[in-house]
C-alpha cells in the first residue's frame, strides 16, 4: 500500500524528468551557502574546515539515500511530512512538516537577505522583498518554468565559481601550506562548523518534497538526488579548497565576504563584482527551490489539515498550490524586511537536521521489497543529524527546540479538540 493519495482535483501532473530535478536540487544547493557559510564554518572549525565539509557531506549523503528510496516509494509532495506520518505515524509526519515549513521558511529568508547584501548592501531589506516577490510570482506559473529559471541561475553560478577556482588556484598568492595553518580544530569546533555547513547542502532532497510532478518517480528521484549531491560536493571541495590556499583559515574566518576577498587577494579586482553577481544569482536559485519546496509541504499538510484546508488548492491552469505559494511568499516578504541573516542560517540548520532524522528513522521500517537502503545508513543518518542540531550555537538550539514544542503544543491541541468533537 502506498498511502493516501490527493483527490484528483488536488493533483499535479508529472512533469519533471531526470534533468529538471538534478538542476533543482543543484539550484538548492549551490546557492547563498557557499558564498556566506565558509566563513562562520571556518571560525569553528579552524584548519578543521576540510574535515567538517566532509562530515556535513557524509550525513547529507546517508539522508539523501534514505529520502531517496522513501521518495521513490511514496512520489508526492510534502517530503518527509509523508514519509513520517505514513511509516511513523500521524505524529512524526507533522513535526517533520513543521520542522521543514517553519526551517525553511527561515532559509527562504536568509537566502533573500543574501541577495540584498551582495546586490545593494545600502538597501539590503528593500532588494530582498522585491527578490521574493518576484519569484513567487515565478513560481505560481509553473513548475517547468521555475525549473528552467534555475537552470539558468545554476548555469551562472557554476561558471563564477569555475572562475574563483581557477584564478585562485593559478595566482602567486596559492599556497597549499595555508590548508594546515590556522588553529587547531578541536572536536566541538568541527562538529559546529558541520552544522553549519549542512546548511549549503540541506537542498539535495528538494526534488523529493516535489515528487508529485516528477515522472517516472521510483527511477528519476532515486537517480536524480545522488547526482545533484555529488556535484554539489565536488564544487564545494574546490572552492572550499581555492579559498583556504589564498585567504588561509584565520583570514577566512575574519571574512564576511569570502570568494570576494579571495578574489581581491589574488590581484583579480575585476572578478570582484562577478562575484558578487554569481553570489546573487546562487541565492536566487536556491530562493526559489525553497519557496518550491515550502509551498509543496504546506500543500501536504493542508490536505491532511494540519493547515488550513484552503491552502491545499491547485490552480487549474498553472497547476501549482497557487494559495500556499501566495501564503508563503507574504510570509517571507515579512522576514526578509525585518530579518537577520546570520541568525536565520543556525535555525534553519536545527530545523532541517530534525526533519532528516524522521526521514533516517522512516527509512530505517521499510522492507527488503519496499528498496531499503543499508541498515547503517539510516542509523548514521539519524545519529549524525542529531550530533550536528545539539552541535550548532545555543541560541539556535534553543529556538529551534522552542519552536518544535510549540508544534507538538498545536498538534495535541488539535488532537484534543478532535476527540471532543467526536463524543
Amino acid at each position: 500500500m502506498r498511502g493516501r493519495r490527493p483527490p484528483a482535483e488536488d493533483a499535479m501532473r508529472r512533469r519533471l524528468g531526470v534533468p529538471d530535478a538534478v538542476v533543482i536540487g543543484l539550484g538548492s544547493m549551490i546557492g547563498a551557502g557557499i558564498f556566506a557559510a565558509l566563513g562562520p564554518a571556518a571560525t569553528a572549525a579552524g584548519s578543521g574546515l576540510p574535515l567538517a565539509l566532509a562530515l556535513a557531506a557524509l550525513v547529507a549523503y546517508c539522508n539523501a539515500t534514505s529520502s531517496a528510496r522513501l521518495a521513490a516509494r511514496y512520489p508526492r509532495s510534502g517530503g518527509t511530512y509523508v514519509y513520517g506520518r505514513e511509516r511513523l505515524g500521524d505524529f512524526w509526519g507533522y513535526l517533520a512538516g513543521w520542522a521543514f515549513v517553519v526551517g525553511k521558511t527561515a532559509s527562504c529568508a536568509a537566502m533573500a537577505l543574501t541577495v540584498g547584501a551582495y546586490a545593494w548592501p545600502e538597501h539590503a531589506h528593500a532588494v530582498a522583498v522585491a527578490a521574493v516577490l518576484a519569484l513567487t510570482a515565478v513560481s505560481y506559473v509553473g513548475v517547468r518554468k521555475s525549473a528552467l529559471v534555475t537552470r539558468v541561475l545554476v548555469a551562472a553560478v557554476l561558471a563564477v565559481l569555475g572562475t574563483v577556482v581557477v584564478t585562485a588556484l593559478t595566482s602567486g598568492e596559492a599556497d597549499a601550506t595555508r590548508l594546515g595553518g590556522g588553529s587547531g580544530p578541536t572536536v566541538g569546533g568541527v562538529l559546529q562548523a558541520a552544522g553549519l555547513l549542512f546548511f549549503a547542502f540541506a537542498g539535495y532532497a528538494r526534488v523529493a518534497t516535489l515528487g508529485e510532478e516528477v515522472r517516472d518517480p521510483e527511477r528519476t528521484i532515486p537517480r536524480a538526488i545522488p547526482i545533484a549531491l555529488g556535484g554539489t560536493l565536488l564544487v564545494y571541495v574546490l572552492v572550499a579548497t581555492a579559498a583556504s590556499t589564498v585567504l588561509g583559515p584565520e583570514r577566512l574566518a575574519d571574512a564576511t565576504a569570502p570568494l570576494a576577498d579571495a578574489a581581491r587577494a589574488t590581484g583579480a579586482d575585476w572578478l570582484v563584482p562577478v562575484v558578487r553577481g554569481g553570489a546573487v544569482a546562487a541565492s536566487l536559485g536556491s530562493l526559489l527551490a525553497l519557496l518550491l519546496g515550502v509551498s509543496r509541504t504546506a500543500l501536504a499538510m493542508a490536505r491532511d489539515r494540519h493547515l488550513p484546508r484552503a491552502l491545499a488548492a491547485v490552480h487549474p491552469r498553472f497547476d501549482v498550490p497557487h494559495r500556499a505559494e501566495l501564503l508563503v511568499g507574504a510570509v517571507v516578504a515579512v522576514l526578509a524586511a525585518t530579518g537577520d541573516l546570520r541568525g536565520a542560517i543556525g535555525f534553519s540548520s536545527f530545523g532541517v537536521l530534525v526533519y532528516y532524522a524522521v526521514a533516517n528513522v522512516s527509512a530505517w521500517t521499510l522492507t527488503r521489497d519496499e528498496g531499503r537502503p543499508n541498515r547503517a545508513i539510516p542509523v548514521v543518518g539519524v545519529v549524525g543529524c542529531g550530533v550536528l542540531a545539539l552541535a550548532l550555537p545555543l541560541n539556535a538550539v534553543v529556538s529551534g527546540a522552542a519552536v518544535l514544542a510549540l508544534g507538538a503544543a498545536v498538534h495535541a491541541l488539535r488532537g484534543v479538540r478532535t476527540g471532543r468533537s467526536r463524543r
